[in-house]
């Protein structure tokens, strides 16, 4: 019998408990492979993929990259390709509640059941190669979507681009979204740096999307994708542009302007996603399915008819008085901030804010200030040790200069003192941060 099939004559309750230990001991072992310094390479995830009989090579791929965006963008993808009747699978990470949030096919995370199976059987192959936590993780998924049979998948790069496990894939079209200041001790300390390590995506012979709106950016990725042989190449200012941008509590809308073969085209879009920049990463998704061409094509001629079917756990994610919003860099927080001044969320307002030390958090406590009567810093259960941010140094910080920022370590503690005297409480800062709120709270990151 299956180790991992419950005996008949045990209760429902007690198989329940064992399959639910067997999945934590199991993720236990995958999470003990994170240890150590980065290590970034595809040759041991190529080893791995091929002793699992290359899966990622049994379906077409979509890959996006980026700073900022590319989690709306593969939302966006997601639903105008299962809008379309498509078997999607989705690959992103980190997750917020649950691990296996980050393995998805037409909306079903992957059962307990299934990633509990395929990290036993295979762990001693892992352990053989050495492969990482998101080498192993990757793999997974990979195996997952071919066992699952899915039409397409579209698959989030974790770190970076061009060492990154994903960049396994020979996707049919590949994007960068905005790029922004984040990990800079494996990325480089320059815009042009981050760039060109994300732009590590773009193939020869493969379609690639220029999602960032800066110029001088812009042109570079567009350089960078064109001397591999990427083709063919759409950038957004020249071959498409977002105009009349509206954001209010139904979400965005936008007029959306495609240039194509010496003509222009003109439609009004609108994204259940709320925020000035949901319209730009809606239109980095509609231009992966305009390169890939042909069926992909197709559907986003269709794409008025199935945005509205667009989610995305942990962003503005209204759940009164909570409004969750993960942001783990100061753009981040600044578009937060001015999505709630652009909705106009019930007030006084109080925010509940954990954010890992080696992020800016000084940008985010004060672009959270601009919306916030009370901040409230306090420690979130899951961030790893070796990152927590210094509460002392917060608060010196802080009085210094005269934020409303209040210390409360506990993190239970911060979130029923918040709700004191507020109608609207916001969670925001790492994924840790808004995840930990969320199950505390009960809240189903997937739920529709």
């Amino acid at each position: 019998m299956d180790p991992l099939t419950p005996n008949r004559g045990v209760p429902a309750t007690e198989a329940a408990q064992a399959m639910d230990s067997a999945y934590h001991e199991a993720l236990e072992r995958l999470f003990a492979r994170t240890g150590g310094a980065w290590r970034l390479g595809l040759e041991r995830v190529a080893d791995l993929l091929a002793r699992l009989g290359n899966p990622h090579r049994r379906y077409p791929v979509f890959h996006i990259a980026g700073t900022n965006g590319k989690g709306s963008t593969v939302a966006t993808l997601d639903a105008l390709l299962r809008g379309a009747g498509r078997r999607v699978g989705r690959y992103t990470s980190p997750h917020l509640v649950d691990f296996a949030e980050r393995v998805v096919v037409n909306g079903e995370p992957m059962s307990h059941e299934a990633i509990t199976e395929w990290f036993t059987r295979h762990e001693p192959l892992l352990t053989e190669l050495g492969a990482t936590f998101f080498e192993a993780t990757t793999a997974m998924a990979l195996s997952h979507f071919a066992n699952e049979g899915v039409d397409v998948a579209i698959i989030e790069v974790g770190l970076g681009g061009r060492l990154d496990a994903t960049n396994i894939v020979e996707p049919v079209a590949a994007a960068v979204t905005q790029i922004g200041f984040d990990h800079l001790e494996y990325l480089g300390d320059t815009l042009e740096a981050i760039a060109g390590e994300k732009a590590g995506i773009f193939k020869r012979g493969a379609a690639a999307v220029v999602g960032d709106t800066r110029p001088a950016i812009r042109d570079m990725l567009l350089q960078r994708a064109e001397a591999v042989g990427s083709g063919p190449v759409l950038v957004t200012g020249r071959d498409w542009q977002v105009d009349d941008i509206v954001v209010d509590a139904q979400g965005t809308s936008f007029t959306l302007t495609v240039n194509e073969n010496g003509m222009s085209d003109s439609r009004r879009l609108t994204t259940p996603l709320v925020g000035q920049f949901q319209a730009h990463n809606a239109s980095v998704a509609l231009a992966l399915l305009r390169s890939a061409g042909g069926e992909w094509a197709k559907i986003e001629r269709e794409a008025a008819t199935h945005l509205a079917g667009v989610r995305i756990a942990g962003r503005f994610h209204r759940s009164p008085p909570w409004l969750f919003d993960v942001a783990h860099n100061a753009d981040g927080a600044a578009t937060v901030v001015a999505n709630l001044l652009a909705v106009g969320v019930p007030h006084p307002l109080s925010a509940v804010v954990c954010v890992l030390r080696d992020k800016d958090w000084r940008g985010i406590l004060h672009a959270v200030s601009k919306a916030a009567s009370r901040i409230l810093v306090t420690m979130a259960p899951t961030a790893p040790a070796n990152r927590t941010w210094q509460l002392d140094e917060v608060m010196d910080w802080a009085q210094a200069e005269g934020l409303p920022v209040e210390r409360c370590d506990d993190f239970d503690r911060a979130l029923a003192e918040a709700q004191v005297g507020a109608e609207t409480v916001l969670v925001t800062g790492s994924f840790h941060t808004v995840g930990d709120a969320m199950e505390r709270l009960q809240v189903d990151p997937l739920a529709r």
